[in-house]
C-alpha cells in the first residue's frame, strides 16, 4: 500500500473521529469532561466497551497467537466474563453509593490521603507507560509505511500522533469517548469480520465450510489440561483473567470513567455484564480469523513470518487479498490504536487532576483551568516517552514496560481488597511503603523461582501474589486500638 493512500484512509478516518467528537463534546462541563455527566445509555456504553479492552496491539497480536497458543486464550477471556461479573456486583454498587469521580478517592474515604496519592500513582505510572507504547507501536508501523517513503522524521511522526490524540479528546472527555469508542467498535468488528470473508472466500469455503475448517484445525484447541507448569494451563488462565479483569478495568479509571457514567449503578451493571459477554465473541472472531490465515499461507506455500505478531499486517498489506483487505486492516488498527490512547489521555488527566493536583475547594472555572492544563501536560508527556522508547532502540524495552505496568497493578488491587472486606483501619503513612515493597518481593520470587521451587516459572499469577503482599502488608499496619469501619 502507497504512503499516500494510508494518509487518506488516516484523514477520512479522523474527519469521522472530529466530527462524533465535536457533537458529543459540545456544551460539555467538567462534570461532562470527568463522568460525562451520567447520562450515558448502558447499551450504548456495552457497545463502546468493546473497543474500549481492545489495543493495537491485540489487534495485531491476537491472531497471530494462535500458531502457538491455539484457542488457549479463550481460557483467560471466561475468566474475563467471571471478573466483569465481579466487578459488576461488587465495585459498581460501592462506587456509586459513594459518587467518586476518580475511583482511588475511595481510598481516602477509606484510609486516607497517603493511600489515595499511593493508587493514584502506581495507576499513573502503569497508564502513562502502557499507552506511550501502544502508541509507540502505532508510530513504528506509520513510520515505516509513511513517514520513512516521505523522509519524514520519527519526532514529526510522534508530534502528529500525539496532537491528533490531543485534539478529539480535549472538548468532550468521557463525554466524547463513549461515542469516539463506539465508532471504534464498530469499525474493529467490521474489520475482523470484512477480513473473515475475504480469506474464507479466497479458500473458497463455505460458511458452513469455514466452520468446519476451524473446528478440525489442530490451531483452535482451547482447554489445556495436561501440564500444570504450562502457563497455557486451564486453571492459570481462568484465574489471571478474572483477577486480570478486576484490577484492570474494575480497579482502573481508564475503564471504570465510562462504566460510571451511565445513570444508576444499575445501568451500569447491565453494561458490564453485556459487554463482557460480547467480549468473549469478538475475541472468538480474531481467533477464527487467525486460524484462516494460518490455513492460508499452508495452502499457498507462504513462509510463516519471524513473528507471529507479523502475520496479521503482512497478508493485509502484502498484495494476497484486494486493497480492500489492506484498507480494514488500516482502519482497525488505526481506530484501535488512537482510540484506546484517546481514552488513556483523558483518564490520565481525569485522575491527575482530582487523585494528585486536587480539586477540593476549587471553582467549576478553576477546575476547568487546571484540567486543561493537565490534558496539555499529559499529551506531551507521552510524546517525550513515546521518543525515550525509539531513542532506546530496543524492542524488549516494550516486554519490559508491561512486565511493569502489571506490577503496578498488584498494590491497587490489594489495597481495594483490604479495603472492601476487612473493617481494620490501618496506619494510612505507612501504606506507599507496603505499596513499594510488594512488587519489589514479587520481582525477587520471580527472578529466582526456578531455582527455589522446581522449575517453577510465574506467571500471570504473579499479580495475585503481588495483591496478597499488600493484603498483608496493610494487616501489619492495622490500628490495634481503632473502631472498625
Amino acid at each position: 500500500m502507497s504512503p499516500g493512500l494510508i494518509l487518506v484512509i488516516i484523514a477520512g478516518y479522523f474527519a469521522v473521529l472530529f466530527a462524533v467528537s465535536f457533537v458529543a463534546g459540545r456544551r460539555s462541563d467538567n462534570e461532562g469532561f470527568f463522568t460525562g455527566n451520567r447520562k450515558s445509555m448502558w447499551f450504548v456504553v456495552a457497545f463502546a466497551m468493546i473497543g474500549s479492552s481492545i489495543s493495537g496491539v491485540t489487534f495485531v497480536s491476537v491472531p497471530g497467537m494462535v500458531g502457538t497458543g491455539g484457542f488457549s486464550y479463550l481460557q483467560m477471556v471466561m475468566g474475563f466474563v467471571v471478573g466483569q461479573i465481579l466487578i459488576a456486583f461488587v465495585l459498581v454498587p460501592l462506587f456509586y453509593r459513594m459518587k467518586v469521580v476518580s475511583i482511588y478517592e475511595y481510598l481516602e474515604n477509606r484510609f486516607g490521603a497517603s493511600s489515595h496519592r499511593t493508587g493514584a500513582w502506581f495507576f499513573f505510572i502503569s497508564k502513562m507507560l502502557g499507552a506511550s507504547v501502544r502508541l509507540f507501536l502505532v508510530c513504528l508501523t506509520l513510520q515505516l509505511l509513511v513517514f520513512e517513503p516521505l523522509h519524514l522524521p520519527f519526532i514529526l511522526n510522534v508530534a502528529c500522533t500525539v496532537a491528533l490524540v490531543w485534539l478529539y479528546t480535549f472538548r468532550g472527555g468521557v463525554k466524547s469517548l463513549i461515542w469516539t469508542d463506539s465508532l471504534k467498535t464498530f469499525c474493529l468488528v467490521t474489520s475482523v469480520v470484512m477480513c473473515i470473508y475475504y480469506v474464507a472466500s479466497d479458500l473458497q469455503l463455505s460458511p458452513a465450510g469455514l466452520v468446519r475448517t476451524v473446528a478440525e484445525s489442530d490451531l483452535s484447541r482451547m482447554f489445556f489440561f495436561d501440564d500444570f507448569n504450562d502457563r497455557r494451563f486451564f486453571l492459570k488462565q481462568f484465574l489471571a483473567g478474572v483477577f486480570t479483569m478486576i484490577a484492570m478495568t474494575g480497579l482502573d479509571q481508564d475503564m471504570m470513567q465510562r462504566n460510571l457514567s451511565c445513570r444508576n449503578s444499575k445501568d451500569s451493571q447491565k453494561n458490564i455484564i453485556t459487554s463482557g459477554v460480547m467480549q468473549f465473541f469478538i475475541n472468538l472472531l480474531f481467533l477464527t480469523l487467525g486460524v484462516l490465515l494460518y490455513t492460508y499461507i499452508a495452502r499457498r506455500g507462504i513462509e510463516n513470518p519471524a513473528m507471529s505478531d507479523e502475520l496479521f499486517p503482512m497478508i493485509a498489506t502484502g498484495g494476497y487479498f484486494p486493497v480492500t483487505v489492506g484498507v480494514l486492516f488500516i482502519v482497525g488498527l488505526i481506530s484501535s490504536a488512537y482510540a484506546t490512547a484517546g481514552s488513556a489521555l483523558t483518564a490520565l488527566t481525569a485522575s491527575f487532576t482530582i487523585d494528585i493536583a486536587g480539586t477540593k475547594g476549587k471553582s467549576d472555572e478553576e477546575v476547568k483551568r487546571l484540567r486543561k492544563r493537565v490534558h496539555a501536560g499529559m499529551a506531551l508527556v507521552t510524546g517525550a516517552v513515546i521518543f525515550v522508547f525509539n531513542m532506546l532502540n530496543n524492542t524488549s524495552v516494550i516486554d519490559a514496560v508491561y512486565t511493569l505496568a502489571s506490577y503496578t497493578y498488584g498494590p491497587i488491587l490489594g489495597m481495594f481488597a483490604f479495603g472492601i472486606f476487612m473493617k481494620q483501619r490501618v496506619h494510612d503513612r505507612y501504606v506507599p511503603l507496603v505499596a513499594i515493597l510488594s512488587p519489589l518481593i514479587c520481582y525477587i520470587l520471580q527472578k529466582y523461582s526456578e531455582s527455589w521451587f522446581n522449575g517453577y516459572r510465574f506467571s500471570y499469577e504473579l499479580l495475585l501474589f503481588n495483591a496478597l503482599f499488600t493484603f498483608a502488608g496493610l494487616l501489619i499496619l492495622t490500628r490495634r486500638s481503632a473502631k472498625e469501619f
